[in-house]
């Protein structure tokens, strides 16, 4: 299934029923008064928040969501027909927001929750509503309301417990692939993971946590550069972050300038990433060119008051130990609230 995480989308609520001119009309009533009925209302449309759903795909090719009208009313006082609710179901996590003014209307975090996105328009009042004492015969009613409408904007934000970051190629596919049954495409090239992907992991006794691999970023990637900015918005809802870093390629500029460099794009992008709980990684140890440099990084870390986690996602040498250490970052974050 593609995965899709913003769509542009145009929502109306269904119109109002118009009212109805009757006059009633019996054999041996010569005078018999209005009873034009009211105009039913028209539906809402409301977005509800479901597990079943993972990606905005649906919406990206419905991009217009219009709602029932109401029935008309018609004689003998008989009120139109109120139209169904028109429900879009979309993946917990989804932020909707004007897309107009940026304002956000609703953000359903959990499954279950629902925000009705426009109000169907009331029925307009039949004939029979007007007579007055005065005015015994009213050849009028009212047509019923609009409904709502707007643009909205949907952006899916991944509902995940840790959040898995660094330059392309640093092993976050591989990491995921180990610790859960995700399969994402993994090769020896950069950009191999084109969308986030989610697994579940479950650690000896401990409850069962959720990963996201997020794509590689690179320099520049809180400016656009790359694929960053367009996943960026998957790790704001993370308790955890888990850093890896590769030193495997010549390419590398180095442990240290990497780390630092990932960290200027999560700033950049917001500030209060930088709040979460990381746990720096230094992968691929498996590699001799790495092992060999292993103690003098870590040193190098120490000093800068980080500690630094040797392991290697392809043989899982040190693997254990570095979901121990999430799983106790997530009991420190119990609290902690997207």
């Amino acid at each position: 299934m593609k995965f899709v995480d913003e769509a542009k989308i145009f929502v109306r609520g269904g119109h109002g029923g118009a009212g109805c001119v009757s006059f009633r009309r019996e054999k041996f009533v010569p005078k018999g008064g209005p009873d034009g009925g009211d105009g039913g209302k028209g539906g809402d449309v409301i977005f509800r928040a479901a597990q079943t759903h993972h990606t905005l795909l649906d919406l990206k090719y419905r991009q217009h969501q219009i709602a029932k009208n109401g029935g008309h009313g018609s004689g003998n006082n008989r009120t139109g027909r109120s139209a169904e609710n028109l429900e879009v179901v979309v993946p917990p996590g989804t932020l909707v927001k004007d897309f107009e003014t940026g304002e956000v209307l609703a953000d359903l975090a959990a499954a279950g929750q629902t925000f009705v996105a426009a109000r169907g328009g009331k029925g307009g009042k039949g004939n029979a509503h007007f007579k007055t004492s005065t005015h015994q015969t009213p050849r009028f009613a009212q047509e019923g309301m609009e409904g709502e409408e707007r643009i909205l904007l949907l952006e899916l934000k991944l509902l995940a417990d840790v959040g898995l970051v660094g330059f392309p190629n640093a092993g976050k596919s591989t990491f995921i692939s180990r610790v859960s049954a995700a399969r994402p495409k993994i090769a020896d090239y950069p950009f191999t993971t084109l969308s986030p992907h989610l697994g579940v992991v479950k650690h000896k006794d401990s409850p069962a946590f959720v990963v996201a691999d997020i794509p590689g970023l690179i320099a520049g990637a809180s400016e656009g550069l790359g694929m960053g900015i367009q996943f960026l918005r998957h790790v704001e809802r993370t308790r955890v972050l888990v850093h890896l870093i590769d030193i495997s390629e010549e390419t590398r500029t180095g442990a240290w300038k990497n780390f630092t460099a990932i960290n200027r794009e999560l700033e950049n992008y917001n500030p209060q990433l930088l709040d979460k709980e990381q746990l720096v990684c230094l992968n691929k140890i498996d590699l001799p060119a790495v092992r060999g440099k292993v103690k003098k990084i870590v040193a190098q870390f120490s000093k800068k008051g980080i500690m630094l986690h040797p392991f290697s996602a392809a043989t899982g040498e040190g693997l254990q130990d570095i979901l121990g250490k999430i799983v106790t970052l997530l009991d420190n974050t119990k609290n902690f609230e997207p």
